[in-house]
């Protein structure tokens, strides 16, 4: 059995969960193993830097309600930890995000140090949690930079389909600018492979194709295309906690455990 205690004395880990595609399962990811790493004691923090505020509904939070949201983190100066509410998932809090973010890309450009705003305010919260992960919109624009640039991990979940590649030749080499400009700490750590049918020849051939290009950077646990996690959201609450022994909430649980150990349950 995983030693969890370890890991809470290490420090926290920020993590951005990024896929420039649409519809690969990232907010799906970010809001679920999120929720599994507190159900193991874990504290953590997600915030939310997409306009479309999947993240914020899913984990129950209304976007619509007053409060600091990280469009006033990035753009109105408001504090962090001000930004941070608790969730219905014990030691899982969020940063909500707002649609006011849709604006940000462009308002966000003639501000000072435009792309360093989430990682000067992560500095107030970050020895509040073990783990921040950052859900980021599908696109390669400044709120991601942002994201990218606060990080010190990314997370890229990759769906077993056909197009399961496109685009992440541009996002590495977006990773590879930032890190040598603004980050050089940042690094791919984490591929994540989601929506796996295991009826499908497809999906294993893909989950091949992803092992043999990343090597010991792809998890073990595969995320399997289940009908639960597709109706999950729609409760505003994770998998575990509206479909607890599903097989979609058992897979995130299991891949918690990988994410925590580090390479202690990675494949070489």
């Amino acid at each position: 059995m995983s030693d969890f205690s370890s890991a809470k004395s290490r420090p926290c880990r920020i993590i951005a969960i990024a896929n420039q595609k649409g519809g690969v399962g990232k907010t799906t990811t970010t809001v679920n193993l999120s929720a599994s790493l507190a159900e193991l004691g874990q504290r953590v923090l997600v915030v939310d830097l997409d306009p479309q505020a999947n993240a914020t509904t899913g984990l129950g939070i209304n976007p619509f309600t007053d409060g600091v949201s990280t469009y006033d983190v990035l753009l109105q100066n408001g504090q962090m930890s001000d930004g941070v509410v608790s969730t219905q998932v014990e030691n899982l809090s969020l940063v909500p995000s707002t649609l006011d973010l849709a604006g940000a890309e462009i308002e966000l450009v003639p501000v000072f140090s435009r792309e360093r705003r989430l990682d000067t305010a992560l500095t107030t919260v970050i020895h509040d949690f073990d783990f921040i992960f950052v859900d980021c919109p599908p696109s390669l624009g400044l709120l991601t930079v942002n994201a990218l640039t606060a990080a010190r991990e990314v997370m890229v979940p990759i769906q077993c389909e056909y197009y399961a590649l496109e685009g992440l030749g541009q996002l590495m080499r977006n990773i590879d600018l930032v890190r040598d400009s603004l980050n050089k700490e940042l690094e791919i750590s984490l591929i994540v492979l989601v929506m796996y049918d295991g009826r499908t020849k497809l999906s294993s051939q893909v989950a091949s194709e992803v092992r043999s290009y990343f090597g010991d950077k792809v998890c073990r646990q595969v995320i399997p295309r289940t009908v639960r996690l597709a109706e999950a959201p729609s409760h505003g609450a994770p998998i575990t906690v509206t479909y607890p022994s599903s097989r979609g909430a058992l897979a995130y649980r299991e891949l918690a455990k990988e994410v925590i150990d580090g390479t202690l349950t990675r494949i070489g």
